[in-house]
């Protein structure tokens, strides 16, 4: 049974013991820079109670995340920092991992994940996490955008399952067998894109349930994401919207929504998607 959240601080305990937040900021596509959008949208969502931020090297905005976390005064230990390594390789994984934990400018990552199976090279890439993870330099190790091939390629190469997938997960995009793979082998599931980077606000069906229950649709997708037991990072740079974002615990859909939403069409991987990239180790 997945765990749904009931409060901003809610947390999961992983297959490797450590605990994680359901619910955080994503600063994708935040611009980077001493005074952008990261640094604004971080301190404000760490100022409401926000205590999960999710970056990536490809995002470049690793070190305005580091100043925003050392500004806020919080400890290291109350605010969990989730990374990605962009492109695969041991040496690589090695370099990289070192420059993200300096631009983060903190003693380690608590959930550092091999960002895309596109580049292949996935199991020396993990190796090499897991070796961090052996040095106390990062708490779990995990995945993104991995279909059930490439998780069957780390579990048939005698690896521990990832702590957690990563992958993109709204009511136009549900994955069932991939989050039905990870479920069924202690995966913790992860949803990125939860908004539907803003694609979806005025569809006809998503405004009505949010009319009903006097809502934003931005509200509505979260909440269905939260009631799935997926780990939920909706993405925004505009402090009313990262207040917005929040306040979804205090109530639920009923199971007719829920039913609507679950069954909206187009929820498999699309062809460009990484999960379906052809498992290369």
């Amino acid at each position: 049974m997945a765990s749904v959240a009931k409060d901003i601080i809610s947390k999961i305990t992983l297959n490797d013991g450590v605990s994680m937040p359901l619910f955080g900021l994503g600063v994708w596509r935040a611009t980077p820079g001493p005074g952008g959008q990261t640094e604004q949208a971080v301190e404000f969502a760490l100022q409401k109670g926000y205590r999960m931020i999710d970056t990536a090297e490809m995002y470049e905005n690793e070190a305005d995340v580091g100043r925003e976390l050392k500004k806020s005064g919080l400890k290291k230990e109350d605010v969990f920092i989730v990374t990605k390594l962009s492109e695969n390789g041991y040496d690589r994984c090695k370099k990289i991992f070192k420059e993200s934990l300096e631009k983060l400018d903190v003693p380690y990552i608590d959930l550092y994940l091999v960002h895309s199976p596109k580049s292949g090279k996935i199991i020396e890439t993990y190796k090499a996490m897991l070796e961090l993870k052996e040095q106390g330099l990062i708490r779990s190790v995990g995945v993104s955008n991995f279909g059930i091939p490439h998780l069957e390629g780390i579990k048939s190469n005698g690896l521990p399952v990832p702590s957690v997938n990563q992958i993109e997960l709204h009511p136009w995009q549900q994955k069932p067998d991939i989050v039905k793979y990870c479920r069924d082998n202690d995966i913790a599931v992860m949803g990125y894109a939860p908004l539907v980077k803003g694609q979806r606000f005025d569809d006809e069906t998503l405004c009505g349930i949010a009319k009903k229950n006097n809502k934003s649709p931005a509200q509505i997708l979260i909440r269905w994401s939260l009631q799935h037991g997926f780990i939920t990072i909706p993405k925004s740079v505009q402090s009313g919207r990262i207040e917005e974002n929040m306040l979804v615990f205090d109530w639920s859909l009923n199971d007719e929504d829920m039913a609507i939403l679950d069954n909206f069409p187009d929820k498999s991987c699309k062809p460009w998607n990484p999960c379906d990239i052809p498992w290369t180790g």
